[in-house]
This record gives structure tokens, C-alpha cells and sequence, in this order.
């Protein structure tokens, strides 16, 4: 028995040797290419099998494999993967990843709420851009300042900071989705953006994804331009940081900090930013200040768990700019030699009685804090399947204000416009078989407007101020709320209704919808069809025009349901040729302002009542994948019927020449062609560009009404024509070359070059535009990266911007109506000095210094 069993053992040893001496192991050490670090948690696995291993802290790793030769893939998220071969025991080395040019698994937390293109086979027309284009490009300036070197995208800074404005196939943002983590940011009372909100936003962004017309994104949401996706920062699998540095033109300083401890060994991690902002702005009177913070805690207590709750919020005040006539801006006497920095407010600021500060308030100051915080949660249910849920809320406090003098007594009046909104994104997704897969979701809000004026502070030794409202009666205002500061708004806000003035009154919004999707993929083809129903309800509540005393009114509930469908279907030539088509068809519904006769001071619906909007939109496209060089062809054709437009005279409210236009029944088409292409001559040369080719007009008829300041119809409906009128905002034809050149190890010089063409005055549908004059500008930049500290693991990186380096002189925007004159000295390129308009920033420039640990 004891021969059987050693001869056993001694077969098994043998056995056990032989298997031994046919392994084959493979070493090497993962690199991050911008921090030159180690990659700790990067994934090794064989080619074709499920055999894998992690890096280490250090980004070492070791690899068995049963195979003498072939290939592993080396991966981490938010970079580019690596596929090398091997032959025997072997060590590769240092082996490099650089940053992913896509969103591919650039998040995770909340990836399934998080609609990007590449999440579907089926293509749509999309620009991505990368968090170090970001860091590069921002410097100074607002989100629609980044992406305007994308297709059909044109951004108008709009005087001060935080104003800009973005236009995406010549939509404005109101009618664009933009989404944070899968959270919508647009106003839920009238779609607007504030970028002055969201000024921190650049600093913690991973990506952002903008997708024009139909797009990508499932949620029960309808936009008519597009849809950009925001993507911050959630969990760093490494610990690490920097500090960053920036001054500019105009006396702007920002500095900023961020940390991450990065995953533990129990799943847990955090990062935290934090970051402060001045300038006095390009135009004058434009000072601003601000802060931004960012928190964010993960946990993952295993594979199939992974949680993130994030803290963000951007507290800022600045001063505002307006447009004024041409001329004005032309004059010399007038502007008193500030040319296009002039602020035509100042006339009603500074020059003003009512300016009690100095020029602290010249136009106005809008002072402003929004926290936002989500949870997220994505659960790993089985190999097929996952939920992703997130949980949101913010707390906007602040408003605009202005010196104002009033029977004797000056003060600060602000017109505050609060707000409390709550919501959850939930989506689930199967993967049916393995040419099927289906998800379905919900989409829940709900949201109360507070708008009401106030006073921030006396003057002068003033401290009471006489008011009267249907509500209250008869009171003296006494306590003054929120100051001039955006921290004070949040801690400090105005809650009583005898304490407020001109205006109060609350609006109340639910919605409430679910969407789903399914795709066929299926060798070179696939497909897919998405729907979504939704409603919403809105109510308005009046605390100050009031019949009884301490009695507030409510408006009727409104309810309106919506839903859209979209479907398309895509075709792989060959590895190098796409084609796609997409179409889709929204029954939207309107703003909540548009159900209002006067939102201001009146619980009177407009009637008739306010239908849905209908857009319909196709899309075809192409796509070539070339290693040198790859491109994307899209063409369009949207058409946005029964939209409802709202414009007043210009004067206040509080005066009886007060007049409100109501126009119903407008129905808009844009179409056009965008050609995007990027080419890689060498491998340390990028050059791209892009060109947009649009045709957009109002067609056909509409109703115009007329009301006065208590909502009181003037005279009769009025058809008008605006059949061929042309849509104004933005260019319809815009190109751009941008190219980067590495001449040096970590030394490289961009330059961007952009023209905008075909562009139209603003205003009423009914007026015919006038026509613009084109410009281009050139932007360039430096960059350059030095390697620092232990075996170079940290950098310090060096940034230059200089927007509009040969200081074009162009105009940005008009509204008017008033046709070029005969006489050319009253003219400016072709249109008439007595319109009003605004200029656009002259030459300006930011230089920062980052250092990365």
C-alpha cells in the first residue's frame, strides 16, 4: 500500500512539474502618460479568457498564463486600453495609458442614469470633449466657451461673468437639455441656463458630451436643439490631488484645490475641492466673485454595490452688462473712449440718482447660491442586469439687485427668485439575449419657484420703508435679508410675507414620467426604438395681489401630458464606414411661464389654453474610421410647430405703458449639414475642423395678443405673417480649424480658428430680421508639463490662453428692426447704429500653474 502511494505522489509531483515548467508569466508596471505615475487597480487579463489579475499600488503586476505566447489586455477607467503581446516569460515594462478621447467607462457611479452615445451601438450626432481639453480650454470662461469648437455650437459671452449663452443648431439653451450626472439643470420654470450657478462646474468635470438634435438620451425629457451632458468626477480609484493657480486679464484670479484619498481596502473614498474666483470683467462696471466646493464620498462594499453621495455648489456675485444702441458703443463722447468695453447701464447706474453705492450696482448685481447634492446607486443585479438610481436635490437662493430710492427712503431692493427642487432617475437594464437589450426607467420632480422683492439693505441711515399688498395690509418693512452676499442668502432668508414688496407669489411643478428603450444588435446591424410619457402639473400661488387680507389665491391645476418616440438604425460597412439614421417625434409640453397671462402678479391662465409644441426631427449620417484620419457627416431637418412666444415692451411691470405679446401657433424649420473630421499626420501633430451649413426660418402664420400689466387683453387676436422670416441668435453657417503640435517632450502650442456667417438680428417673429455681418477669431495656447518628485510621479503643469488673439472687432448680437441707412456714416457694417446690440470681448488671456500629486 505505501509503494502504491508514493508512486502516486511521485506521478503527481511529476505531473505538477511538467504543468509548472509549461506556464508562462508576464510582468510589467501600468503608467499613467499625463502624471506619469504608477496606475494602482489597472486590469491585466489574457486575451480571450477570463484569466486576470490587478495592479498593484505601485502598478506592478504578475500574470500566469497557461499559454507560451499571445496577447493581454491591459485597461483602467477613463483610458484608452492596451493590447500587447507576449512570447514566454516575460516583462513588458513600463506600459502607458493615456486618457480616453471618448466617455467609455470614464464613470462610475450612476452610469446607467448617464446617457451617453457610446452606450448604444446606434450612432447620433455627437462631440465629445475630454477632461484635459476642458482643464486646457477653459480657463476664464463659461461651458458654451468650451464647446465652441464643436458643430453647429455658438457661444455668446454676453457681457458679465457668468452670463454666456449657448446656441446648438440655432436653438437657444432654453430649448437644449443639459444634464448633470443624468440630473436636469434647465430651469424647470422656463428651461433657462444660468451659468453664473454652475461656474465650478469645469473644475470637477471628467467629460462633457454634447449630442445635437435627437440624441442619445432615454429620460422622459424633449429637447429641440440637443442634449449636453455634464459628467463630474465621482470615484478616483488612486489617491492624488492638485493645486492650481490662475490670474488674467482684468484682474481675475482663481485658485482652486482638490484631493481624493482614493478606494481603501474597505471600498471607501472621498474627494473634496475647493476654489475662489475675482475679476473685474472685460466690460466695465462687470466685477465678480465667487466659490466653488465639491465633496463627494463612494462607497463600494463589494462587486454588485456601489454607492456615491455628491456635494456641489458655485456661491457668486457679479455685476451685469446690457446692451445699448450701436452708436453708442461707437462715440467716443459718449462711451468717453471705452469703446466696446462701454457698459450702456451706467447711464441708469453710476449717472444715476438712485446710485446710493458707488457704482457697486451700476445695472444691477445678481447674487446667487445653489447647492446641489445627489446620490447615486448602481446595483449589479446579475451578469444581464443592472439599476441605476439617483436622488437629487438643490436650494437656489438669491436674486438681482439694485439701488433704489423710493418716497425718500433708499435701499437695496432685490428681486429674489428662490427655489426648492427635489427629484429621482431610475433605470433598469436587462441584457434580454445577446442580440437584445432592453431598459425602462423613471423620471420624478418636483419643484416650488419663490419669487418675490425685498430689501437687502438700507442707505443713507434709513431703516424703514412703508409697502402695501392685498395680503398684508399696510406694514413697514423693517428687516433686511440676504445682503449683498451669496452665503447670507442661503443662511439668511426672507420668509415672511409682511416683509417683502412689489411682488410675492409661488410657483408649485410636478413631473412625472417613465421611458424605455430597446436595441438589436446583430453583426453589422442594429437598431433601436425608444418612447417616453410624461406629465406635468403646475399651479401658481399669489401672496401680494391679494383680494383678502392674509389670504393667499391659487391658480387652477394645470395638467399637460407629453411623451415622445424615437427610433433608428445604423449599418457597419466595414471597419471603417457607418451609416445611421435616426428620427423622432416629440409632443412637448409648454413652459410654465407660457401658461400664465402675467406670472408677476396674476393667477389668470391664458385662453385659450397653451397646447403642446410638436417637433419632429431626422437625421442621417456617416461615419469613416481611418487610422490617420476619421470624420462624421450629419445631416438634419427638424421642424418645431405651435410654439408660444412671450416678449413685453420693455418697461416694468409697476408702469401702466406695460405690454405683454403673446404669440401662438409659431412654427420654425432648421435644417442643415455638419461635416466634422480629425486627422493625426504625425504622431505628434492633431489637426481638425469642422463645418455647419444650416438654412432656418419661421413658416407659414401665427396669433398675436396683446395684454396690459393686469393681464387684460388689448384689443383683438391678430394673425400676422412670418412665413420665410429668418431665425436670429446665431450663425447659420459656422467652420473651424483647431490644430495642437507637441514640438517638444511635453511642450506643445494650440491654435483654434472659427468663423460665423449667415447671422440675423433678434426680436419678434412678425419684424424681418436684419442681416448681421460675419466674423472670425483666432484663439491659441501653450502648454507644458514638467515631471517632478519620486521616480517623477508628480507634475507641475504650465497653461497659457489668448482668446481672440488679433482683438477682432465684431458685433455679437442685435435687436431692432430699423433697415441700413442711405447716409453710411450711420451705419456699421452694413447695419443701422440706432438698433441696439452688443460687441464682443476684445482680446483677453489667462495663464495658470497646476501642480499634480
Amino acid at each position: 500500500m505505501k509503494k502504491i502511494t508514493r508512486l502516486l505522489f511521485l506521478a503527481g509531483a511529476l505531473m505538477l512539474s511538467a504543468f509548472s515548467m509549461a506556464q508562462t508569466v508576464v510582468t510589467g508596471t501600468v503608467m499613467d502618460a499625463e502624471m506619469a505615475a504608477p496606475l494602482p487597480g489597472a486590469n491585466i487579463v489574457e486575451k480571450g479568457t477570463s484569466n486576470g489579475v490587478s495592479s498593484n499600488f505601485d502598478g506592478e503586476f504578475s500574470l500566469i498564463t497557461e499559454s507560451t505566447e499571445g496577447e493581454i489586455v491591459i485597461s483602467y477607467v477613463g483610458y484608452t486600453k492596451v493590447v500587447v503581446k507576449f512570447s514566454g516569460s516575460t516583462s513588458l515594462g513600463n506600459v502607458t495609458l493615456t486618457p480616453d478621447n471618448t466617455l467609455e467607462e470614464v464613470v462610475i457611479i450612476g452610469s446607467g442614469i448617464i446617457d451617453l452615445a457610446e452606450d448604444r451601438k446606434t450612432p447620433v450626432a455627437v462631440s465629445t470633449i475630454t477632461a484635459n481639453q476642458i482643464r486646457e480650454k477653459a480657463g476664464n470662461s463659461d461651458l458654451p466657451e468650451v464647446l465652441k469648437q464643436t458643430p453647429s455650437v455658438q457661444s455668446v459671452q454676453a457681457g458679465g461673468f457668468g452670463d454666456g449663452q449657448m446656441f446648438l443648431r440655432g436653438f437657444d439653451q432654453t430649448n437644449t437639455a443639459f444634464l448633470l450626472n443624468g440630473q436636469p439643470i434647465n430651469g424647470m420654470e422656463d428651461g433657462k441656463m444660468y451659468w453664473s450657478n454652475w461656474s465650478g462646474v469645469l473644475d470637477v468635470a471628467n467629460a462633457v458630451q454634447v449630442q445635437r438634435g435627437l440624441g442619445a438620451s432615454k429620460l422622459a425629457i424633449s429637447s429641440v436643439g440637443g442634449t449636453v451632458n455634464i459628467v463630474t468626477k465621482t470615484i478616483d480609484r488612486k489617491e492624488g490631488g492638485f493645486f492650481q493657480q490662475m490670474v488674467g486679464n482684468d484682474n481675475f484670479i482663481k485658485s482652486t484645490a482638490y484631493y481624493s484619498t482614493g478606494v481603501n481596502d474597505k471600498g471607501w473614498s472621498l474627494g473634496v475641492l475647493f476654489g475662489h474666483w475675482q475679476g473685474d470683467g472685460y466690460v466695465d462696471y462687470t466685477q465678480g466673485q465667487g466659490q466653488t466646493y465639491y465633496i463627494s464620498v463612494g462607497y463600494q462594499p463589494n462587486d454588485n454595490h456601489a454607492l456615491n453621495f455628491m456635494l456641489t455648489g458655485a456661491p457668486q456675485w457679479h455685476a451685469a452688462a446690457g446692451s445699448g444702441k450701436i452708436s453708442d458703443f461707437l462715440d467716443p463722447e459718449v462711451n468717453e473712449g471705452r469703446g466696446r468695453r462701454y457698459n450702456s447701464w451706467i447711464e441708469t447706474g453710476v449717472n444715476s440718482p438712485n446710485n446710493l453705492h458707488g457704482g457697486v450696482y451700476p445695472g444691477g448685481r445678481n447674487i446667487y447660491h445653489k447647492p446641489v447634492a445627489n446620490l447615486s446607486w448602481d446595483w449589479t443585479i446579475n451578469e444581464k442586469s443592472e439599476l441605476s438610481t439617483v436622488l437629487y436635490g438643490s436650494m437656489g437662493r438669491g436674486g438681482f439687485a439694485a439701488d433704489k430710492i423710493s418716497d425718500g427712503v433708499g435701499f437695496v431692493r432685490t428681486s429674489f427668485n428662490n427655489h426648492n427642487w427635489y427629484g429621482l432617475v431610475s433605470n433598469y437594464n436587462n441584457q434580454l439575449s445577446e442580440t437584445l437589450n432592453f431598459n425602462i426607467g423613471a423620471d420624478v420632480r418636483s419643484y416650488n419657484g419663490i419669487h418675490f422683492r425685498g430689501i437687502s439693505e438700507f442707505v443713507g441711515g434709513q431703516t424703514s420703508y412703508t409697502e402695501t399688498s392685498g395680503y398684508s395690509g399696510t406694514y413697514d418693512i423693517t428687516n433686511t435679508y440676504g445682503g449683498i452676499s451669496p452665503w447670507g442668502m442661503v443662511f439668511n432668508p426672507n420668509t415672511d410675507h409682511d416683509q417683502r414688496m412689489d411682488r410675492d407669489y409661488e410657483e408649485m411643478i410636478t413631473y412625472y414620467g417613465v421611458f424605455g428603450q430597446l436595441e438589436y444588435s446583430k453583426d453589422q446591424f442594429s437598431a433601436f426604438f425608444q418612447g417616453a410619457i410624461s406629465n406635468q402639473n403646475h399651479q401658481r400661488e399669489e401672496f401680494f395681489f391679494t383680494e383678502n387680507e392674509n389670504q393667499s389665491e391659487k391658480s387652477d391645476k394645470v395638467n399637460n401630458l407629453g411623451y415622445n418616440l424615437k427610433a433608428g438604425a445604423a449599418y457597419e460597412i466595414s471597419d471603417m464606414h457607418k451609416v445611421f439614421v435616426n428620427a423622432g417625434y416629440y409632443s412637448r409640453q409648454p413652459f410654465h411661464d407660457d401658461l400664465f397671462v402675467n406670472t408677476r402678479n396674476s393667477n389668470d391662465l391664458i385662453d385659450p389654453e397653451v397646447e403642446n409644441q410638436e417637433i419632429t426631427g431626422l437625421e442621417a449620417g456617416y461615419q469613416f474610421g481611418g487610422e490617420k484620419i476619421q470624420a462624421n457627416l450629419n445631416l438634419y431637418h427638424t421642424t418645431w410647430a405651435n410654439r408660444t412666444l412671450l416678449r413685453t415692451n420693455g418697461q416694468d411691470q409697476d408702469t401702466p405703458a406695460y405690454e405683454l405679446y403673446q404669440t401662438q401657433g409659431v412654427k420654425q424649420v432648421h435644417y442643415g449639414a455638419e461635416l466634422e473630421v480629425f486627422t493625426q499626420p504625425m504622431d505628434n501633430l492633431r489637426v481638425n475642423g469642422f463645418l455647419s451649413l444650416g438654412e432656418w426660418q419661421y413658416k407659414d402664420s401665427a396669433t398675436k395678443r396683446t395684454f396690459d400689466s393686469d393681464g387684460v387683453q388689448i384689443g383683438s387676436d391678430e394673425e400676422i405673417n412670418i412665413d420665410g422670416f429668418n431665425v436670429g441668435g446665431a450663425a447659420q453657417v459656422t467652420a473651424g480649424i483647431n490644430a495642437s503640435y507637441e514640438f517638444l517632450p511635453r511642450l506643445s502650442v494650440d491654435g483654434a480658428w472659427n468663423w460665423y456667417n449667415d447671422m440675423y438680428s433678434t426680436g419678434d417673429p412678425e419684424d424681418p430680421t436684419l442681416s448681421m455681418p460675419s466674423y472670425d477669431m483666432v484663439d491659441a495656447g501653450l502648454s507644458y508639463k514638467m515631471l517632478v518628485g519620486k521616480d517623477d510621479r508628480n507634475s507641475l503643469q504650465f497653461r497659457l490662453n489668448v482668446n481672440n488673439v488679433f482683438s477682432e472687432v465684431y458685433l455679437e448680437s442685435v435687436s431692432g428692426t430699423t433697415s441700413a441707412s442711405s447716409n453710411p456714416e450711420e451705419n456699421y457694417k452694413g447695419v443701422n447704429t440706432s438698433n441696439y446690440g452688443r460687441f464682443g470681448y476684445g482680446r483677453t488671456w489667462n495663464t495658470s500653474i497646476r501642480f499634480n500629486f
